[in-house]
């Protein structure tokens, strides 16, 4: 079966654009990616990245605060953007005859969005709140995205809070954002996707029309994110006053996501037969025969896979009882890996996680705005939004020999623990 159609090609302002006609549904879906995430704020404006994806939302010059929100509501469409490690996305999903009118929102905030005091200010308060209930009043909140890296990463773009800080968004000022705007927000360092029922002609006219004068600026030169692989296990814990069981976050280092996909790929296998269901070798083990913890699970990526550049996180979490120690938890762990190492899983084991992902992702992809955003993710971050339509294929073909040799790379010299200890656990130590 062949690719779905993609048309691909750059505006004179540096401006990507995806197009990804399909016509089996009267709706249309648009997202602009830009190269910036929570690697790429400055040192003292933690959360800021995030930050500003809510001020894209505060209107325009040309547009007033909300306005966006009630052109695409009343369009019968939806909206949202969030913020990755290395990109942010915004997106409308709309009928198809609302096409121009999302890309005349999204060109409109790109070429100058309403950056005021007020404005400001009531957005640090969003997301004040938002970090309150996700994060502060929550059990296990941030965990393990927020508390994991400081402990296995030692430089600021890795390691930080990418949600923020109060101290660092409540000291953020209006040309902190301009300049961020001006520095990142650029088209030439942005891309455009179109998914959906359309004309293709008709959507480059729009378009052009749209974005076509956005004024060029130079996209930033993107800085290495690299730092030494770990020599030693690291260790850390954090006390969390919601959680009623004590846990582990378990930190490993991953292949490069971009060059070496295939590689990449073995983990996220692996992590299929670790926690994948209940015949998983974790789960039986750890779950159903011992039994040692109460939850677990394994995945590539603090986010979900294929959502930073290098360095990527392959992360396990352990919820377990207090009378059950730790160390015992991570012996029991090791061994599994060991095991796994030592031999490679069956066919019938391997081909059971892969035919489980790949249903999984065209399950995602059939939805307009997970296609959508893939699509525009994978161009910004791959150069190659064909990727998408790819990887089923891809991951299909990983032996069981990769996947016994990234077991084997999961030790314990190069991994980081983070310990999360309820507030009742007090500095007893297990």
């Amino acid at each position: 079966m062949a690719d779905p159609e993609l048309v691909r090609y750059t505006l004179d302002n540096g401006l990507r654009v995806v197009l990804a006609p399909d016509a089996t549904a009267p709706v249309v879906g648009v997202s602009v990616h830009y190269d910036v995430g929570f690697r790429s704020e400055p040192e003292g404006r933690t959360g800021f990245a995030h930050l500003f994806e809510h001020l894209m939302f505060q209107g325009s010059e040309s547009l007033e605060k909300l306005a966006h929100f009630r052109h695409v509501q009343s369009s019968g469409g939806t909206f949202n953007g969030s913020t990755h490690p290395d990109y942010t996305d915004y997106f409308e999903v709309l009928p198809s005859a609302a096409l121009e009118r999302a890309l005349f929102l999204e060109a409109d905030r790109m070429r100058a969005p309403k950056l005021t005091a007020e404005n400001l200010a009531n957005q640090i308060d969003v997301v004040k709140e938002e970090i309150r209930l996700n994060v502060l009043n929550r059990p296990y909140g941030g965990f393990p995205w927020i508390t994991l890296p400081p402990v296995l990463y030692s430089t600021f773009p890795n390691a930080h809070n990418g949600y923020g800080g109060f101290e660092d968004l409540e000291s953020a000022t209006v040309d902190d954002c301009a300049a961020f705007f001006d520095t990142y927000y650029s088209p030439a360092n942005a891309v455009l996707t179109v998914a959906g029922d359309f004309v293709v002609d008709t959507a480059k006219e729009l378009i052009e029309k749209h974005f076509g004068d956005v004024p060029h600026r130079p996209a930033p030169v993107r800085p290495s994110f690299a730092e030494p692989l770990p020599t030693e296990e690291l260790r850390g814990e954090v006390e969390d006053p919601h959680a009623p069981l004590p846990a582990l976050g378990i930190g490993y280092r991953m292949p490069d996501p971009i060059n070496d996909v295939d590689g990449y790929l073995a983990y996220l296998v692996l992590a299929g037969v670790l926690t994948d269901g209940d015949g998983s070798r974790l789960q039986q083990r750890l779950v159903h025969r011992e039994p040692l913890v109460v939850d677990i699970g394994a995945g590539a990526g603090l986010f979900g896979p294929f959502e930073a550049r290098d360095p990527d996180t392959f992360t396990i979490t352990l919820i377990h009882p207090h009378e059950v120690p730790r160390e015992r938890v991570l012996a029991a762990l090791d061994d599994e890996l060991e095991k796994l190492a030592e031999t490679p899983p069956d066919e019938q084991e391997l081909r059971k996680v892969t035919a489980r992902w790949t249903a999984s992702l065209h399950s995602e992809h059939d939805r307009l705005v997970s296609r959508t955003l893939a699509l525009g993710s994978f161009e910004l971050l791959y150069g190659d939004a064909s990727l998408v339509y790819k990887l089923a294929d891809r991951m299909a073909a990983v032996t069981a020999e990769a996947v016994s040799a990234a077991a084997k790379a999961l030790r314990p010299d190069a991994r980081a623990v983070l310990v999360v200890k309820p507030a009742s656990e007090g500095n007893n130590e297990q």
